[in-house]
């Protein structure tokens, strides 16, 4: 079943990630309008929305797109719950690439948090979690995130995780190039 038609829910001991919600959107201004979170966010390829979100009209305006980008099949975005805080710290967005370029039927995993969950025990427990599922939910060939080069905290999780460097720029609809990517077989 496409996750698409239904969208599982993951579980580890720390975070919970499902399908967002509408009521999310308080907890989700925290995650877009954190500045020391924006360098952070994957905005390659977006149409020029960096993510960052700095009212709650704004931040509902960005769910209402998502659901329709769900409701269309363009891409699936869910919420991150810590358990032990019982609040949203992020979100992680799943999506298939259709490209001419090294990267063609690649899933695309995007992961936003807030600045104080970007370290490497935080950002590791939620690629670890999701990331061997992305083959199936997508049917793809291999996984792709990005991490620039001052991410040395995501990098260090997701070269934990299992992701290697790409040699490879993804190259986006308007033919820009992006680098900082990694990749999951």
């Amino acid at each position: 079943m496409s996750i698409y038609e239904l969208c599982p829910t993951f579980e580890s001991e720390k975070f919970i990630i499902r399908l967002f919600k509408d009521e999310d959107c308080d907890d989700l201004l925290k995650v877009y309008n954190d500045k020391n979170a924006l360098p952070f966010f994957n905005s390659d390829n977006c149409d020029g929305d960096n993510f960052y979100y700095s009212t709650k009209e704004k931040m509902s305006e960005a769910i209402d797109f998502w659901h329709m980008s769900y409701e269309n099949g363009w891409f699936v975005r869910l919420s991150i719950v810590d358990k032990a805080a019982a609040s949203i710290i992020g979100t992680v967005e799943l999506c298939l690439r259709e490209s001419d370029d090294a990267f063609d039927h690649m899933g695309v995993l995007r992961v936003d948090v807030r600045s104080d969950y970007e370290e490497e025990h935080a950002l590791y427990d939620i690629f670890a979690l999701i990331t061997p599922k992305i083959h199936d939910l997508l049917g793809c060939k291999g996984v792709l995130t990005k991490a620039p080069i001052y991410a040395v905290e995501r990098i260090k999780a997701i070269q934990k995780a299992g992701f290697t460097k790409s040699e490879h720029l993804l190259i986006g609809k308007t033919g820009y190039a992006y680098d900082g990517y990694w990749t999951f077989a």
